[in-house]
């Protein structure tokens, strides 16, 4: 069984959309779905610096963007890779991504929300000073207890080892000071308490124009981040997107989902590396082995195909 993952916010670099751009189709893509949200994509692709690009305004939308054009020259044929990808999925705004993928909503409906959801999370953000801290190793259970303890929110929670904080910058500095045993604390470079309360607002807005997109059934199942439940009803796979802005991000039951589904092959769209990176360290030593791919550039595209092919029919 295949499973297309796209990634969230934080998995961008500078420069990381200069090989797909050399090709002119991947080109007037990319610039149709900027025009869409309202920004110079290529440029914040290729030749825009790490701080320009970490700006929730410009992440979201280059990410989804990039996942979409990506996947369109990995299935040139959408109607034919339904029977082949066997769920779909994404990490936070990658969510978005993977409902267009799974055709509940088109791609500019998609960067239409993007955008809306990126200005309104950066808005949220600059009213209250806040932010996020990964939480590496550690007894779960303790981890847990002590972000607890300090108001705080586990906001990501991506597997076995690796559980995201989020908070005020009071709260997180206090857990700093006394953080969880045998745990390694990494602050992360975000704007603010993404997948918590402190994004309230952001919901509010976006929900508010979720109303008017029109949706369909998903063609491919949709495993959503809010519980892991596989979904194919558009309008709730909408809901839950919207209403994940302020929730914890389950990645961990996603990953339960993918198991307990027979998962043979995780595809993780550009730009790629740290969804399949937590897969293997979740399914090392499955019986039956659970394959990784990263697509990072389009000369991967054939191998890419061919991973897709071996596991869609698994």
């Amino acid at each position: 069984m295949l499973v297309i993952v796209a990634p969230g916010q934080g998995s961008q670099t500078a420069g990381f959309l200069r090989p797909w751009l050399a090709d002119s189709t991947l080109a007037a893509r990319l610039e149709w779905l900027g025009a869409v949200a309202g920004l110079d994509l290529a440029h914040y692709g290729t030749d825009a610096d790490d701080d320009s690009i970490r700006d929730t305004r410009i992440a979201q939308p280059l990410l989804v963007a990039t996942g979409l054009v990506a996947a369109l020259e990995l299935f040139p044929r959408p109607a034919e890779a339904f029977p082949t990808v066997g769920a779909v999925t994404g990490h936070s705004v990658g969510e978005i991504t993977a409902a267009a993928g799974a055709r509940v909503i088109s791609a500019e409906q998609a960067m239409v929300l993007v955008r809306e959801r990126g200005k309104a999370m950066a808005e949220a953000s600059a009213t209250t000073p806040t932010g996020m801290t990964a939480v590496l190793g550690g007894d779960r259970d303790e981890v847990l207890a002590a972000i607890k303890e300090h108001d705080l929110t586990p906001a990501n929670d991506n597997g076995p080892g690796q559980i995201v904080a989020a908070g005020t910058l009071e709260q997180l500095e206090a857990f700093a000071a006394a953080p969880p045993a045998k745990a390694k604390l990494r602050p992360l470079s975000v704007a603010g308490a993404f997948h918590s309360s402190h994004m309230a607002p952001a919901v509010e807005h976006v929900t508010r124009l979720s109303r008017s997109v029109s949706v369909h059934e998903a063609r491919t199942p949709f495993i959503s981040n809010a519980d892991g439940s596989v979904v194919r009803d558009g309008r709730e796979v909408l809901t839950k997107i919207v209403g994940q802005i302020a929730r914890p991000v389950r990645w961990d039951l996603c990953l339960e989902t993918m198991s307990e589904s027979g998962v043979t092959g995780i595809l993780e769209l550009p730009p790629a590396g740290t969804l399949t990176g937590i897969a293997k360290r979740y399914f090392r030593g499955a019986t039956p082995p659970v394959e990784t791919f990263a697509l990072n550039e389009p000369d991967q595209i054939d191998e890419a195909r061919a991973f897709a092919e071996k596991h869609g029919a698994a």
